[in-house]
């Protein structure tokens, strides 16, 4: 029998944060559950409440996928991706944790093994949780053209996307659920050499 695989989304529950930058891990597992559900025994829903996380199941391959969205606000989200790890025996490196992430360009995406947080605070609740920062994750860029280092990034998290930001936000989407499948049906290694890339440069007009 195949292991299961957990994917984590880190986001803020209720209305008010629906589309904010903080929000976009949950909306990479969104698009996802969108792209599977053209094979309709899959789940078209992620609410099924466990752990205190919203989760629903998917198969990637011949994998089963646990897809979670913790609901105790970004800044408690280890404790939830603790409980579901330790109640589906799930070892960390089986997991791959969504987040948005200021450092990098709206239109990038990174997927790392392992690292600190750069700052983003659900990220460092699961590694305060778990102790250790030994785990996958998928980091998505936020950060706009009139994002400026040193500005209060707890008030800009919360912003909702630019409608030029949001256009380029799509790809990065569909690009973030490749990323998710091949992780999870050909290893870490080789999601990371496929993704890890910048985009192509616009050729001059």
């Amino acid at each position: 029998m195949t292991e299961l695989t957990l994917v984590v989304g880190l986001g803020n529950p209720g209305d008010r944060y629906v589309g904010t930058r903080h929000n976009v891990g949950w909306e990479v597992l969104d698009a996802l559950v969108r792209r599977l559900a053209s094979d309709p025994p899959r789940p078209t829903r992620i609410d099924r409440l466990d752990c205190r996380a919203l989760t629903g199941r998917v198969k990637i391959g011949a994998t089963p996928v646990l897809l979670a969205k913790p609901q105790t606000y970004m800044n408690l989200s280890g404790e939830s991706v603790k409980g579901l790890l330790l109640k589906h025996a799930v070892p960390p490196e089986r997991m791959l944790v969504v987040s948005d992430d200021v450092a990098l360009p709206v239109g990038r995406l990174r997927i790392r093994p392992s690292g600190s947080s750069g700052g983003q605070k659900g990220l460092q609740n699961v590694i305060d949780c778990l102790g250790s920062d030994g785990f996958p994750r998928l980091r998505i860029g936020i950060a706009g053209d009139h994002f400026r280092p040193g500005e209060d990034k707890a008030d800009y998290v919360l912003e909702r996307f630019s409608k030029a930001e949001r256009a380029a936000l799509v790809p990065v989407l569909a690009t973030a659920c490749e990323a998710i499948e091949t992780f999870v049906a050909e290893g870490l290694d080789v999601a990371m050499n496929r993704f890890n890339r910048s985009p192509e440069p616009v050729p001059a007009s």
